[in-house]
């Protein structure tokens, strides 16, 4: 299937040409943060969703990277970026500035004279050992919303360790709780504490945009990963809180962490894995017809929540037995159109070319210089009243905005870029 954004086309461009790829996008309506310009000195994944966020806003977000640019670019055996790079940083423009340099921090702070916003997700203290920390920018620039993405935060026991999506789920308890019982602990397969840092930094910036409208002050924005990923642990602290220390296991493998329901699990399906649970006595009861057990839904030993709880081992075993002679679409669909939530595990390819994302414009197909056909999240964020977001421009190469932006937003003329070239 070609599922090609036409309204977000993007023309084939050279990819170092030093103008930006050219757009057949047009808006008939505003965005909600038009006119603001951002600038993303995140790495990796925490900034730098934050930072895309804001694109599909409306936001002009300019990407400043150190010569050779983010780190996640590289990694491949072939010099060019990778997509997980590229799926983070559609909408932006490329500035390379070297901040070990007298010449770049100035362009740096003239850039952030300028601007609305600026992200970064440093390890502590790093901006301020290049003189461009919150004290000196906020003295710069009032108005500046300074947001600043942490591990553990700015304050704190925890505030100089370093921190990788791994080391935070280790700190937040969300390590502990994957898995099952009788075996090791396992990291959540996706970058969770990353991207909750990042949304929970977005959240933050759009309240500080809200509160300068009526103070005229920008402010700084701190969020901690860590204190971000502990909000998702709810179920198991809510669970070890209601029930003591040591009476629920760390682990409850694919079950609801508090043991609270039954049937709440994954099971073996003939094409794959399907999970179902069933949260009412409504639920189970439909679900005991389907199965061809009307008998489970008067059984005594299922008769309530609790019950079923207390018989977990035998509810996953007879609903395992129903699930292996039959394919997850059949169940999906039986299950659902009762009421009940079924669910497909789907494997990362089919969430690739899944439907329903493709659809609703979740995921799209642009033009790659390099790579031919690629494809790249737009928001989850909707706001109806604002023309939707898009993607209208593919993620920049290193560096490839540098000498337009500094031309536009700061007045550089020629000899001055080859000036500044020369001096690195």
């Amino acid at each position: 299937m070609d599922f090609q954004n036409s309204e977000a086309h993007i023309e084939s461009a050279s990819r170092f040409s030093k103008e930006p790829v050219k757009v057949t996008k047009k808006r008939s309506r505003p965005q909600a943060l038009d006119g603001k310009l951002v600038l993303d000195m995140g790495q990796v994944y925490n900034g730098p969703y934050c930072g895309l966020l804001l694109t599909f806003m409306g936001a002009r977000v300019l990407k400043i990277e150190p010569p050779g640019g983010d780190t996640l670019r590289r990694g491949l055996p072939r010099a060019e970026d990778r997509s997980s790079f590229l799926r983070l940083n559609s909408n932006k423009e490329s500035v390379v500035l070297d901040l070990k340099l007298d010449e770049g921090k100035d362009l740096l702070i003239r850039l952030a004279r300028k601007a609305d916003v600026l992200i970064e997700n440093f390890k502590v203290g790093v901006m301020d050992r290049l003189g461009i920390g919150w004290e000196t920018l906020h003295e710069i620039n009032p108005r500046l919303i300074y947001a600043s993405g942490k591990g553990f935060g700015l304050t704190g026991p925890y505030r100089d360790f370093p921190a990788m999506d791994l080391t935070v789920q280790a700190m937040s308890g969300i390590l502990s709780c994957t898995g099952y019982a009788d075996l090791p602990p396992v990291r959540a397969g996706p970058a969770v504490t990353d991207f909750l840092g990042g949304v929970h930094l977005c959240t933050g910036i759009l309240a500080a945009m809200v509160q300068r409208e009526r103070t005229g002050e920008g402010q700084l924005v701190e969020v901690s990963m860590h204190e971000a990923a502990v909000m998702a642990m709810n179920t198991a602290l809510g669970g070890l809180m209601d029930s003591g220390p040591g009476v629920l296991p760390e682990r409850t493998g694919n079950r609801v962490p508090n043991l609270s329901i039954a049937p709440y699990n994954v099971y073996p399906a003939k094409d794959g894995d399907v999970t179902i649970f069933c949260v009412t006595d409504r639920h189970w009861r439909k679900f005991a017809q389907i199965m061809g057990r009307p008998d489970l839904g008067s059984d005594p030993r299922f008769a309530t929540i609790p019950d079923r709880a207390g018989h977990m081992d035998e509810i996953d075993e007879i609903v395992s037995d129903w699930t292996r002679g039959r394919d997850r679409e059949s169940m999906m669909t039986q299950l659902n159109g009762a009421g009940i939530p079924c669910a497909p595990v789907k494997t990362i390819a089919e969430v690739a070319a899944d439907a329903h994302l493709h659809e609703r414009g979740a995921e799209v197909e642009i033009s790659h210089p390099e790579k031919g056909t690629i494809q790249v999240p737009v928001s989850p964020i909707r706001l109806h009243g604002s023309e939707p977001a898009s993607v209208d421009r593919v993620a920049p190469a290193v560096g490839e905005d540098t000498d337009r932006v500094l031309r536009d937003l700061l007045g550089l003329d020629g000899k001055e870029l080859e000036r500044l070239h020369a001096c690195g």
